[in-house]
């Protein structure tokens, strides 16, 4: 059976991966964002998160790509991919520079997150992973937005590295309907999205907490008065990037929500024209 829906969504002229890599072990070595040990440590905490779940996401998708017709959706369906697997690969290479250069165990973070993806598989069918994927890429995408509007997010930070996390950022912009689109014609549902955007988000704080206490506690900054209240400020206070997120998680429980209401386009033509000068 093969699928068809109604409208185009995404960026204009569609989008297409970047081959990038990045060399960032030199930097990570260090407090890499403005020499702050809680806000290094969250982003390489996230980052822990990403080889394991994009790779997941790619899954989710594939499962139902030969069943969508539409051309437009069909070459979206392509170029996610392509950049989900550069963004899990950079990552990795991220991870694995990281965990060398500080002494981490890298199976320390992969484990819970490697279990419990195979956990799901086993106990939910395609249809639902692939509600986990939109979901997961929601709040990718909000993130991303913050990250993308607001200069504080990497003040300070060392540029390779605010760069890899920009381009990913931008990627993430461009793709973030794709795995909505497929999920709708597949027959999804409001209410499955619902229920995966409140189980993900927990799991995503209670991980990249997680990871980030692991982190700390290593580089003997977890009992430190001054690191908690740097993020706390970082992420509740000012700037507080969790806390400007808030509105745009809530519109995704909106019947009728769509990621591309809110078209900000604007931010990779952006990043583009940035990139160029």
């Amino acid at each position: 059976m093969t699928l068809l829906r109604d409208t185009h969504h995404g960026p204009e002229g569609g989008f297409r991966p970047r081959q990038r890599r990045f060399e960032l072990k030199e930097s990570l070595a260090q407090d890499w964002h403005g020499g702050s040990a809680f806000r290094t440590a969250w982003f390489n905490a996230m980052s822990m998160l990403f080889p394991l779940g994009e790779k997941f996401f790619i899954d989710s998708v594939r499962a139902y790509s030969d069943r969508v017709e539409e051309d437009d959706l069909r070459a979206e369906v392509r170029a996610f991919q392509g950049q989900e697997s550069i963004h899990r690969r950079e990552h990795q290479r991220y991870n694995e520079a990281l965990c060398e250069a500080r002494g981490y165990d890298l199976e320390e973070f992969e484990g819970p997150v490697r279990r419990r993806i195979a956990w799901a598989k086993g106990h939910f069918n395609e249809r639902r992973l692939l509600a986990g994927t939109v979901a997961n890429e929601h709040l990718t995408a909000i993130m991303a937005h913050d990250l993308l509007s607001h200069d504080d997010v990497l003040a300070g930070a060392d540029p390779e590295i605010a760069e890899l996390w920009r381009w990913h950022a931008v990627e993430e912009t461009e793709h973030k309907a794709v795995a909505f689109d497929v999920h709708e014609l597949v027959g999804g549902t409001v209410k499955e999205r619902r229920h995966a955007l409140v189980m993900s988000s927990l799991f995503f704080l209670k991980d990249t907490f997680r990871n980030a206490r692991i982190m700390l506690k290593r580089d003997g900054q977890l009992w430190r008065w001054r690191t908690w209240r740097d993020g706390f400020q970082f992420l509740f206070g000012r700037p507080g990037t969790l806390r400007r997120i808030v509105p745009a998680w809530f519109s995704f429980l909106r019947r009728g929500f769509h990621p591309w209401q809110h078209d900000n386009s604007e931010l990779v033509a952006r990043y583009e024209l940035a990139r160029k000068g």
